[in-house]
């Protein structure tokens, strides 16, 4: 049996433990980050100086102060000071600044891109050309948009 959960690194509670709600309140504060995540900012380093409650960040590939040893997790801050989810593929932030989402991957974390405009067919002698090109445009916004595969 280990300490923590295998892909949100929640805590434990083991046999004969005491002061159980110590662990248990711990898993609650990673899963109030965790759950339905919304961070500041994807790829922050430096850790805010003076960061609201419950305000979070994804951390970047090189951080520094308190977020040593921490990258690519999403950082979250609480009452009692940082704590941090690590990345897993498939984990899936919003992001407040931009609307969009990101996702950790093998490859890191990839920030969705915006869809391409899609012109709709407008009848005349090219339809099917026009037609073509609208499946064509769709088709690549929804696998950029990771609904798809590639």
């Amino acid at each position: 049996m280990t300490d923590t959960t295998a892909r949100l690194a929640l805590p434990m509670i083991v046999p004969g433990q005491a002061q159980k709600e110590m662990t248990h309140n711990e898993a609650l504060a990673l899963l109030a980050i965790a759950v339905q995540a919304q961070v500041t900012a994807v790829g922050t380093n430096v850790p805010p100086t003076d960061p609201m409650l419950g305000e979070c960040w994804v951390v970047g590939p090189a951080p520094t102060g308190a977020w040593v040893g921490q990258a690519d997790a999403v950082a979250g801050w609480t009452g009692g000071g940082w704590r941090f989810v690590p990345a897993h593929p498939g984990f899936t932030v919003g992001v407040a600044y931009t609307g969009r989402r990101a996702r950790f991957s093998d490859q890191g974390w990839e920030s969705e891109t915006a869809p391409a405009a899609v012109v709709a067919p407008s009848g005349g002698d090219v339809i099917d050309t026009q037609a073509r090109t609208a499946i064509t445009q769709l088709l690549t916004a929804l696998r950029g948009l990771k609904l798809l595969p590639e």
